[in-house]
């Protein structure tokens, strides 16, 4: 998969892509991640990619022509099966959508900044806004992190068990069950004894039970 991220701060895209899974995907040939600078496509000697709202207004907006330009750039390279912009009034991401966007191979992440980008790049370019809950960060490259880890990790080869993926939280609208590892007694706290048994079907059944009842006390309205 390979996955175009356009940022006036690419800085803050950096730490999450070089460390830990989703470098190890990037080693593997697996997810390739690439960070554009906007104001590489900036006007002027100053590289402006911000203006002044029309009809005033606090906050600056992201403009037409330097977003544009690197689109269109990077269109004239692949073609993208989506094109995504991260705002608070997306839709809010979750698995299902993560897991639809982890079949695709080519996807372009536009960061807002400021008060946002200019509607008309959201009317001639994006085909799907995404939040990732009902608050407001300065940008959307924090945004684009949590999206892009979500996604990688179901490219299939970049877990090493790659179950592992098929057994979280929300895959089947269940909350994960309880999870242990050694020493089976800690200060008195004993793992349960079916996950001792060596019985699969058992604790498959257990494993179930626990996620629907978790479910049920946390997050009912998954039900």
């Amino acid at each position: 998969m390979h996955i175009d991220i356009i940022t006036v701060v690419p800085e803050l895209l950096r730490s999450p892509f070089e460390h830990s899974i989703m470098k190890r995907a990037g080693d593997k040939g697996l997810l390739d991640i690439n960070v554009i600078q906007l104001r590489n496509f900036g006007l002027g000697i100053h590289k402006q990619v911000d203006d002044y709202q029309f009809g005033g207004g606090a906050g600056m907006v992201m403009m037409c022509e330097p977003l544009d330009t690197c689109i269109m750039s990077l269109k004239s390279e692949r073609t993208y099966d989506q094109v995504i912009y991260m705002t608070p009034d997306g839709q809010t991401f979750n698995q299902k959508i993560a897991n639809r966007l982890s079949c695709f191979e080519n996807l372009m992440i536009i960061c807002g900044h400021y008060k946002g980008i200019d509607q008309r790049i959201r009317d001639m370019h994006v085909t799907m806004e995404l939040s990732i809950g009902d608050y407001v960060l300065s940008g959307g490259e924090l945004a684009a992190a949590v999206v892009v880890d979500a996604i990688g990790r179901l490219i299939p080869g970049v877990l090493n068990d790659e179950t592992s993926a098929l057994t979280d939280s929300f895959q089947d609208n269940l909350l994960a069950p309880p999870v242990y590892t050694r020493p089976a007694d800690f200060k008195g706290h004993k793992v349960p004894e079916i996950l001792l048994s060596g019985h699969e079907r058992k604790i498959d059944e257990w494993r179930y039970e626990e996620a629907l009842r978790l479910t049920t006390e946390k997050r009912p309205d998954l039900l």
